[in-house]
């Protein structure tokens, strides 16, 4: 069979259609007929090759390249072809774009760099990868701070304090993962008036001389060595055992559990609690050693403490420091008459002969449902008479002042006079646990709250402190001035106790991330914290005092510059004079 080519002009001239107004005979003849043309301007047609000229040089290649035939009618299309084509660039003329980092560009032109050798490049990618470093580094410490003055949630701690509470174990198991998020809508309703079942332990009561202390007539902290002060857990506590024994509730605490718990959303640092369900029961127990029996310092604060345990201002250090002022602040504002308030038991961990601080330990129990109630240790430090003669019990707490440089108020200075910025500035560094504290005496029922005011006599001397001043409070009124919703916290107990009620009999621990605004909760074995070796803090005689040489050369130095100011003053007097007595005697 054969191939029909179809009729093909010739064109004895040349490549091509023989005539410019000539069409193929498939299209049609004529001015009326389809063009034969591209509809588009970029589709254009030319010459493949052409061999009519020789030599082909460029100029030859560019009249090739510029060629368009032009059809019969498409002068004008041609010519436009031709425009687009004289202003087409195959460059790219887009500005770079900028940095998000950076504003405006320079309006200086650079000066040209020359090109780097291989090892410089490699410095110079290393020193901005330093860079990218640092600024991450920043963003997230920013991070943390934006957290912790708004949300009360960390983010981004240093690498120190990023570890647990706990050494979290391989073979411990994830039961439960709380986010901080789910407990702000929680609120539950319990009696106002629990029920009081024992009260155990003696309270001294309180000097009134303490609330006219100020800056100008401060009074030196004491030290009171002979006195103990305990801090026993819940399944050690023998009221709690023989209260459990007597099924008079389900659940087991302290006030210092509970208050942890309640407060959980404005907490920074990790704290760990230890869960035990025995049959239908739950004890809420601390570890020894544990966090709960530090008091943190500026855990809220914009600025992380150092972490380096011997730095007298890293955050362990002051922990221990708060702790032993909050001690022996509780003892000192006291009477020294010896008139004791005594209850139903003596002190239940005290031994016979052995000074137990002033302490009153109240059990009270609150009801959930009809099948749950709870039974918590409560604490009061002292007992007040008020002017109807009636009795008030009393919770005692102390803020401690380290270095007016970090926190940006001088309590010397600002006290008596903006005591209001001086309390705003410590909700701010110290939210949680003033929160702790408000919480524990709501849960004791106390009708006052003492806090007292406590500065070091030097910056660098954390061994000797005075008292600057003593404001006391109601708790309910302060609980609503720091926002403190007492329908929340009792939601937030509620919810852990639901949730570990669906567990099975055994040990858990909750936990809370170090880094994260969440806790966890982990089963573990029920031989586990038994056998841990717990650090304790060094009692305060045994603490590392400051250089005598440093204190004694600051206090040279101070000494040096009123002496100066002084003599400048004298000397500044005696012009004075002799100018007076000059324009007298002309």
């Amino acid at each position: 069979m054969g191939f029909e080519v179809g009729f093909v002009p010739y064109n004895p001239d040349g490549w091509g259609p023989p005539a410019a107004d000539a069409a193929p005979p498939s299209l049609g003849g004529g001015s009326a007929s389809v063009p034969f043309a591209p509809f588009s301007r970029s589709d254009k047609l030319g010459r493949i090759a052409d061999w009519t000229r020789n030599p082909p040089g460029p100029a030859a290649f560019a009249a090739a390249r510029d060629t368009v035939f032009d059809f019969a009618g498409l002068e004008d299309s041609a010519g436009l072809a031709s425009a687009d084509d004289a202003s087409f660039r195959l460059v790219d003329g887009k500005p770079p774009p900028r940095h998000p980092r950076f504003g405006p560009r320079w309006r200086f032109q650079q000066r040209p760099q020359l090109p780097q050798r291989r090892d410089e490049e490699v410095e110079a990618r290393r020193r901005e990868a330093e860079k990218e470093r640092a600024r991450r580094d920043r963003h997230w410490q920013q991070n943390r701070r934006t957290h912790h003055q708004f949300n009360f949630n960390r983010g981004g701690p240093s690498s120190s304090s990023a570890k647990p509470s706990v050494d979290i174990q391989p073979e411990w198991s994830v039961k439960e993962q709380i986010p901080f998020s789910s407990f702000s809508k929680l609120s539950f309703a319990v009696a106002d008036q629990p029920e009081d079942l024992l009260v155990c332990g003696a309270v001294e009561f309180y000097d009134r001389a303490y609330d006219r202390v100020t800056p100008r007539a401060e009074r030196r902290l004491e030290r009171f060595k002979s006195r103990n002060f305990f801090k026993v857990t819940t399944t050690d506590d023998p009221v709690i055992r023989r209260l459990a024994e007597n099924d008079t509730a389900t659940v087991f605490a302290t006030d210092t559990i509970l208050a942890a718990l309640m407060c959980a959303p404005r907490s920074i640092q990790s704290w760990d609690i230890v869960i035990q369900r025995v049959g239908n029961k739950l004890f809420f127990d601390k570890r020894d050693g544990s966090q709960l029996d530090l008091l943190t310092v500026n855990e809220t604060a914009q600025d992380p403490l150092p972490e380096a345990k011997e730095d007298i201002n890293s955050a362990h250090s002051l922990a221990v420091e708060a702790t032993y002022i909050n001690q022996n602040f509780s003892q000192q504002v006291l009477l020294r008459n010896g008139e004791k308030v005594t209850f139903d038991e003596p002190n239940p961990f005290a031994t016979e002969g052995e000074e137990a601080a002033s302490v009153a330990y109240r059990y009270r129990r609150w009801k959930f449902d009809d099948e749950t109630s709870l039974v918590a240790r409560c604490e009061v430090h002292a007992v007040n008479v008020d002017p109807r003669g009636e009795r008030q019990f009393l919770t005692l707490n102390a803020l401690n002042e380290f270095d007016p440089k970090v926190t940006g108020v001088d309590w010397r200075k600002k006290v008596e006079t903006q005591r209001g910025a001086v309390l705003a500035t410590e909700l701010k560094n110290n939210a949680n646990k003033l929160a702790r504290w408000t919480a524990q005496a709501l849960l004791a029922g106390a009708d006052m709250m003492k806090l007292g005011y406590v500065s070091r006599l030097h910056p660098r001397d954390h061994y000797n402190h005075s008292i600057l001043s003593v404001i006391g409070y109601k708790p309910r009124d302060f609980a609503a001035q720091i926002n403190l919703n007492t329908a929340n916290m009792w939601g937030i107990v509620k919810s852990i106790v639901d949730v570990c009620m669906k567990l099975g009999e055994g040990k858990y621990v909750l936990v809370k991330d170090p880094v994260k605004p969440q806790v966890r909760l982990y089963e573990v074995p029920n031989d586990a914290f038994e056998n841990d070796y717990v650090e304790e803090p060094l009692p305060e005689e045994e603490q590392v005092r400051p250089f005598a040489e440093d204190v004694d050369a600051t206090a040279q130095e101070m000494d040096a510059a009123a002496e100066a100011e002084a003599t400048g003053t004298a000397a500044a007097a005696d012009g004075d004079a002799e100018k007076t007595a000059e324009a007298a005697a002309v």
